[in-house]
């Protein structure tokens, strides 16, 4: 598992994990529950490139976003398996 520390976003973490090439695990520490569990949900069962591919660049503040951030996360965690 890898644990992503969030910068310039209202969430505060996020927990990724994943297996055989998809996204076991993904829970967003802090931020709007809603937006929060609807990113969780969405990348569960999918590939890190398909979620990078869908979420890198989306901005809401101080150049990033939640979704942004798990962007990130995803490809910290590529780059360190």
């Amino acid at each position: 598992m890898h644990i992503h520390k969030t910068r310039g976003t209202c969430s505060s973490s996020i927990e990724v994990d994943v297996k055989n090439g998809v996204i076991v695990h993904c829970v967003i520490h802090g931020g709007c529950p809603g937006n929060s569990i609807g990113m969780q949900r969405l990348a569960l069962g999918k590939t890190p490139e398909e979620v990078i591919k869908t979420l890198k660049g989306i901005q809401c503040r101080n150049g990033t976003s939640c979704p942004d951030q798990l962007a990130l996360a995803l490809e910290k965690f590529i780059l360190k398996v």
